[in-house]
């Protein structure tokens, strides 16, 4: 804590828990909807196990784990949200009309002119 401290101050300064700067490569987009929503019910999951963790490690301090409590239901409810997205957009992808702007097709477009 005190090489962060003389790093950073008190101010926020996003990184891993193993203590490298956070960068947008953390992020994974695919640029289709299940991959990327599964990709988010992942990640609410694995914050979701974090927060439990830090329970374990600070169930002696009830402020700490009311606050960390309240953060892990946050979790579920965003996990539970992403789900209902998924379902959303599965079914859409089952309708018979569904049509998508596909690079294929813009490349073939660009062959023909």
């Amino acid at each position: 804590m005190a090489d962060y401290y003389t790093d950073h101050g008190w101010g926020v300064y996003p990184q891993a828990a193993a203590g490298f700067p956070w960068t947008a490569a953390s992020i994974a987009v695919k640029s289709d909807p299940v991959a990327d929503l599964t990709e988010d019910l992942a990640a609410e999951q694995k914050a979701r196990a974090t927060y439990e963790k830090l329970i374990d490690l600070c169930c002696d301090n009830k402020e700490v784990v009311d606050v960390l409590k309240y953060l892990r239901e946050r979790e579920i409810v965003h996990f539970q949200r992403f789900g209902e997205a998924l379902n959303g957009v599965e079914e859409k992808l089952a309708q018979k009309k569904f049509y998508m702007n596909r690079m294929d097709n813009v490349l073939k477009n660009k062959d023909n002119n």
